[in-house]
């Protein structure tokens, strides 16, 4: 699988999130009538000047490359919406619902569908003012990891992609510094001899890694809320760990 290596996950590329979030939809206005799509992802239309109709997002950029039909911008790019957002962000340290590949979604939106959105120069404004807020967030995070309980909720893709191969290695760090003895080195794993259960590590090195590995792939596991739920019960199951 691309951005994976045999013994340990690392970071997707910028290029590989954006592709992912390409499946999400989006409404679009069609301005000519089409018979309906079939794809193996799923079977779209038909089509019918000024009805609106949900699609990939791959899929309005193709139609609207092609001058067949205008974007509708999603209700969380509106600027009064933005503008809440931006004020939550800066006021609490939580970080604020949004849509888990806003950051993708919104950029191929004011690159590609520039007319479709009214007070771009605005839109855009706002939108990187959050980014930055919140990678400010995460960064603030990471400088106070500890191996204690992490819940970190209503982060998005980009933002999970900076830390996926952090927390894991900073947890794996933390339990060879409290005990050397057990845990195995990641770049022998695969050589290594089957151990006696009594001896077994009580964290397993990788559980981090397989968490944010969960939430990278919400859309093919569930919904956000459902992940969110297996990220933050992944970690609070290391700290009884790390306690016991």
């Amino acid at each position: 699988m691309a951005g994976q290596s045999c013994s340990q996950l690392s970071l997707f590329t910028p290029d590989e999130v954006e592709f992912m979030a390409e499946d999400e939809l989006v409404e679009i206005v069609p301005n000519l009538r089409m018979d309906s799509l079939n794809f193996i992802c799923g079977d779209y239309g038909p089509f019918y000047p000024q009805i609106a109709i949900q699609v990939p997002l791959w899929l309005a950029l193709a139609l609207k490359k092609r001058g067949k039909c205008t974007i509708r911008p999603p209700q969380w790019m509106s600027i009064d919406n933005l503008t809440q957002v931006l004020e939550g962000e800066r006021e609490s340290h939580a970080f604020q619902s949004l849509p888990f590949h806003y950051v993708e979604i919104s950029r191929l939106l004011l690159d590609h569908a520039r007319d479709d959105i009214p007070e771009i120069y605005m839109v855009r404004s706002l939108v990187e003012d959050i980014r930055d807020v919140r990678f400010h967030k995460v960064e603030t995070n990471l400088e106070n990891f500890t191996a204690s309980a992490v819940t970190w909720k209503n982060m998005a893709a980009m933002e999970v992609n900076i830390i996926r191969a952090f927390s894991g290695r900073a947890l794996q760090a933390f339990y060879r510094h409290e005990n050397e003895q057990l845990i195995p080195d990641l770049d022998r794993t695969q050589d290594r001899q089957p151990q006696n259960l009594n001896d077994r590590p009580r964290v397993c090195p990788f559980s981090a890694c397989f968490c944010l590995f969960l939430l990278h792939y919400n859309e093919n596991i569930g919904s956000w809320c459902e992940l969110d739920f297996i990220f933050s019960d992944g970690l609070v199951f290391l700290y009884c760990c790390f306690a016991a």
